[in-house]
């Protein structure tokens, strides 16, 4: 039987609708400091992760929490992120959407600012 590395292994911290509400929290705050920085929420909204994206890359800071703040390579990101979504069925359609994605539109995204730059 296969044991999935400790640096790879995704603690289930809470319910998903727990993550969830901390995640619209979040975004709330989000959309409020881009609102007092004069922002025309029109331009901004699309750019921002959605609820479940934002309940994604939470977990995935913990796993690298976890990993002694050790940035995930790309096969390492890939894992984390299947494992999210085995531990959360609920998330994997986000999950693989993240997976898939060219991230053009997912300007706050780190692996995509990395892959860019």
């Amino acid at each position: 039987m296969s044991h999935p590395h400790p640096a790879e292994h995704v603690p289930r911290r809470s319910s998903l609708e727990v993550l969830r509400a901390e995640a619209a929290d979040e975004r709330a705050v989000l959309v409020e400091e881009r609102l007092r920085l004069g922002e025309d929420p029109w331009e901004f909204m699309e750019e921002l992760p959605s609820v479940d994206e934002l309940v994604v890359i939470m977990l995935r800071a913990e796993n690298i929490a976890a990993n002694d703040g050790a940035r995930p390579n790309p096969t390492r990101h890939y894992r984390v992120l299947r494992q999210i979504a085995l531990q959360y069925p609920e998330l994997t359609s986000t999950v693989w959407h993240m997976l898939g994605n060219d991230g053009s539109n997912r300007l706050w995204d780190e692996m995509v600012r990395a892959d860019v730059s």
